[in-house]
C-alpha cells in the first residue's frame, strides 16, 4: 500500500466532489491535510471532521483562488501550520455546460477563466516557488480538454489552458525530483454539475453512451489516479496527462 506518512498535502476546492475525495484519500494515506474553500464553510467542517476521525492532521483554509492574493495567503498559512508541502493537487474548478458558442457571455467567460485558468495557474505557480524537492504537483483537467463536447466551449477551453502549463512546468523544475501531471477526469457522476440525482438526464445519457463501460467515472475512480501521481510509484512519471474515462470517445 501507498503511504503518504510526514507528507503534506494541499488540495484547492476541496470541500467537495474530486477535491473531498482526493483530501480523504491522502488522510487514510497519513499525510496532513490543507482543505481549501471558497464559500462553503460547512461542507468543508464536514471534512476536516471525516479526516481528523481518521486520526490525521488537517486544517480548512477559505481562500478564493480567482484572486493570486488569496493563493499566495493559502499557501502561507498551509506552509505555517505544517512547516512545508510535498503534495499539491490544483483542482477548484467551476463547470457550465449546454452552453452554445452563440449564447456564452463575456461575465460567464470572465468567470470560468478567473477560476479555471488563473487560479490553477497561480495555484501551480506557488506549487513551483514552494513545494518540497522531489515533491508532486497534480492539475485536475477535464476529458473536454481531449474531446470537444457542443455546448461546453468556455469550460473546456478553461481547462485546457493549464496543461500547457503542466508540460512547461514539468521541464522547468523537474531537476528538483518534483513531478508536474495532469489527470483528465471523464464526467463524474455525483460530483459537480452531477451532484444532484436527475441533473442533466440528457446530457448524462449521452456521455453515459459514449463510454464502453457504460457509466460516468466515480469520484475515487479519479482519487485512485491522485494517489498513484502523489506516491513514490510515479516519481519518473512527469509531464503527462491521464485520461480517466473508461475508454470514452468524448
Amino acid at each position: 500500500m501507498n503511504s503518504l506518512h510526514n507528507k503534506t498535502a494541499l488540495i484547492t476546492g476541496s470541500a467537495r466532489g474530486l477535491g473531498k475525495a482526493i483530501a480523504e484519500r491522502y488522510a487514510a494515506l497519513g499525510a496532513n491535510i490543507v482543505i481549501n474553500y471558497s464559500r462553503d464553510k460547512a461542507s468543508a467542517e464536514e471534512v476536516v471532521s471525516n479526516i481528523t476521525a481518521m486520526g490525521a492532521k488537517v486544517i480548512a483554509i477559505q481562500a478564493d483562488v480567482s484572486k493570486v492574493s488569496e493563493i499566495e495567503r493559502l499557501f502561507s498559512e498551509a506552509i505555517q501550520a505544517f512547516g512545508k508541502l510535498d503534495i499539491v493537487v490544483a483542482n477548484a474548478g467551476i463547470e457550465m455546460v449546454e452552453t452554445p458558442v452563440t449564447e456564452f457571455t463575456e461575465e460567464q467567460f470572465d468567470r470560468l477563466f478567473s477560476i479555471n485558468t488563473k487560479g490553477a495557474y497561480f495555484t501551480m505557480q506557488q506549487a513551483a516557488k514552494l513545494v518540497q524537492d522531489k515533491g508532486r504537483i497534480i492539475y485536475i483537467a477535464s476529458s473536454t480538454t481531449a474531446f470537444p463536447v457542443p455546448g461546453m466551449a468556455v469550460y473546456g477551453g478553461s481547462k485546457t489552458t493549464p496543461r500547457y502549463l503542466v508540460d512547461v512546468l514539468a521541464k522547468e523544475i523537474g531537476h528538483r525530483g518534483v513531478t508536474v501531471n495532469s489527470i483528465i477526469p471523464f464526467a463524474v457522476d455525483h460530483s459537480g454539475i452531477f451532484a444532484e440525482e436527475g441533473s442533466y438526464p440528457e446530457l448524462r445519457q449521452s456521455l453515459i453512451s459514449s463510454c464502453p463501460m457504460g457509466r460516468l467515472a466515480e469520484v475515487e475512480d479519479v482519487a485512485n489516479i491522485a494517489e498513484f501521481f502523489a506516491s513514490e510509484l510515479s516519481s519518473f512519471v512527469n509531464g503527462q496527462h491521464l485520461l480517466v474515462n473508461g475508454g470514452a470517445n468524448q
